[in-house]
């Protein structure tokens, strides 16, 4: 268990389609400064992109898969040729009936590698957005048309994105959905070994512990009841497909223009994200990269990353059920944000994630 994640894991396919961390938080986890440089794994590329909301000097997206860059590349070309309403069309936030046509408009503007890859996913973004189509968002996809309809009604799942007051959500929550159906297919659906299978690659659960059924349950309690889920993407887009009421950061209107005037701050790299770009960054979007390591390689890859900070740079990442935080080695080096992580951690909308880490490099 102790080799690197990329010889252990697949990376030829999109596993994620979209970002699954919360924008909102990530932004607001770094200093807003103008002419910053951040250092971002790439993903599906939708948080890299919101890291130009920050008006930085440079964006470095660093994934060890193909496959991912070329969902950022897609985004890039996508902001560049269409309007907002057609971006969201394209990437699946909404039923539409033009995905096919307006992808080959975007396609127009892209690289030979990024239009042969797209062609061959074209179907799955005329049946689903382009926003949908990975592995992860399948699993969530079969969750919701083969499981779901077995635990609620539809009109009870709409019922979820009402308006109400926090006393109220607790009574719908109690009364109307942790019914025992749910308890048990959470149970059997979020285990470990069907995400793995289904959703995630199953060498990222290496080095986890614990029931991921009960995680899911406690934490969408705390996205049902705590926070108000008529306002969560990600909540709305697992339950009913959609994003038709509930936007993430970098695919709302009043951020659209912005993004597309600075798309040229962003640098595009595969392979490790230790290893991307040049000189210092101010800020670090790690998303959950240290949940698929062991602690010694959690450690390498950390202390490389850290070389790399400027001084007061903030590293930010998340973890799911692998307990991650800076190795014990370089806690004179760093300085864990505990009261300001609990306020973005109440905030925080991406509900799945156990723990949002926030630490600042000394100097």
């Amino acid at each position: 268990m102790n080799e690197p994640i990329d010889q252990r894991a697949s990376f030829e396919a999109i596993r994620y389609a979209r970002a699954w961390e919360d924008a909102d938080v990530l932004i607001g986890a770094f200093r807003n400064e103008p002419g910053q440089r951040f250092l971002s794994i790439c993903a599906a590329g939708d948080n890299a992109i919101a890291l130009l909301l920050l008006d930085p000097s440079e964006v470095v997206a660093a994934d060890l898969s193909p496959a991912q860059l070329a969902c950022l590349r897609l985004r890039i070309a996508a902001y560049r040729s269409l309007s907002h309403d057609a971006f969201l069309d394209l990437f699946g936030a909404r039923p539409a009936e033009n995905r096919g046509e307006l992808l080959d408009q975007v396609l127009k503007g892209c690289d030979p590698e990024t239009v042969s890859f797209w062609q061959a996913q074209r179907q799955a973004v005329v049946d689903c957005g382009a926003g949908n189509v990975g592995k992860f968002e399948n699993y969530f996809r079969l969750f919701r048309r083969y499981i779901l309809p077995l635990i609620h009604s539809r009109s009870t799942i709409e019922s979820v994105f009402e308006k109400r007051a926090h006393e109220d959500r607790i009574r719908f929550f109690e009364e109307r959905w942790n019914n025992r159906r749910w308890r048990l297919a959470t149970s059997l659906f979020f285990s470990r070994t069907v995400m793995g299978w289904l959703g995630r690659d199953p060498a990222f659960f290496d080095h986890v512990d614990g029931s991921a059924g009960a995680h899911v349950r406690r934490k969408v309690r705390f996205a049902a009841v705590d926070q108000d889920p008529s306002q969560n993407p990600y909540m709305r887009s697992i339950l009913t497909g959609t994003n038709d009421t509930a936007l993430p950061t970098a695919w709302r209107s009043e951020n659209h223009a912005v993004i597309a005037e600075r798309l040229d701050r962003l640098t595009l790299v595969q392979g490790p994200v230790d290893q991307a770009g040049e000189g210092r960054f101010d800020g670090f979007n790690l998303s959950d990269i240290f949940e698929y390591m062991s602690l010694d390689e959690t450690a390498r890859v950390y202390g490389r990353l850290l070389d790399r900070a400027s001084p007061g740079g903030r590293l930010v990442y998340w973890n799911m059920m692998a307990p991650r935080s800076a190795p014990a080695q370089f806690k004179d080096r760093v300085q864990r944000l505990a009261e300001f992580e609990d306020r973005m951690k109440r905030l925080d909308k991406a509900f799945f994630y156990a723990d949002l880490v926030i630490e600042e490099a000394s100097g």
